[in-house]
């Protein structure tokens, strides 16, 4: 019993971290690591990199700058932009790191899943920011930068103690993201050709057509009238 239980929490710390990441990476590598520096958990060898002074240090000066960035409209956009190709892959690595060194195949495996679930909840999250960010007001962005921040701390805790709950609850958000991401797609499509006419101009000249079509009846009378 005590070997199926430490399987489910090694499962459950892999996911934990891979999801985690694609939503705020430098919160996750934070809390790991002040939490292994406390004493309050003992995470996996190749995972300890995390609670070396320098990565703190690094994680929570970054956590900093995007608790600032992640909360201008149009600046979270860019920056979660950015974060596409830093999210994702950390989220495989450190994925891969929590699993220890079993076998080859089992990191890989690791970092696989772990990479999955960094690339859906950050495109679950950079594509709600899209959509908010079409209202002017800030408090929006201001809650949901909260909420996201309180859900990693509070998902990578339930992992850490509760991997069962975390494991179902997880389940749950992936049928979530299944139904959700196209829906966010199809807004974030809308959003963005809304924006291409805004700047081609198209929508200010939408008769220009019609005046041209009616010009070119006007100049044959003009002549049938001088005849």
């Amino acid at each position: 019993m005590d070997q199926l239980d430490q399987i489910v929490s090694l499962i459950a710390l892999t996911m934990g971290v891979g999801w985690a990441s694609g939503i705020n990476l430098y919160a996750t590598v934070l809390m790991l690591g002040l939490l292994s520096n406390m004493g309050h958990i003992t995470l996996p060898e190749e995972l300890m990199v995390v609670a070396d002074p320098l990565v703190l240090m690094a994680a929570g000066f970054m956590y900093c700058v995007e608790f600032f960035a992640d909360k201008v409209p149009g600046v979270d956009t860019g920056w979660d932009g950015l974060h596409t190709f830093i999210r994702i892959p950390a989220g495989a690595a450190l994925a891969s790191a929590a699993v220890g060194d079993i076998t080859p195949a089992v990191e890989v495996a690791a970092a696989l899943v772990g990479g999955t679930l960094a690339a859906a909840s950050h495109a679950t999250k950079a594509g709600s920011r899209v959509l908010i960010n079409t209202s002017p007001e800030p408090v929006t962005n201001w809650t949901a930068s909260f909420t996201e921040d309180l859900l990693v701390l509070g998902g990578l805790w339930t992992a850490l103690n509760h991997p069962v709950s975390f494991l179902i609850a997880l389940a749950l958000f992936i049928v979530l993201i299944a139904w959700l991401l196209p829906k966010l797609w199809r807004g974030i499509k809308k959003v963005f050709s809304w924006l291409g006419r805004l700047f081609s101009g198209s929508e200010a000249t939408p008769s220009a057509p019609q005046l041209t079509d009616s010009k070119a009846r006007v100049r044959p009378s003009a002549r049938d009238s001088d005849h």
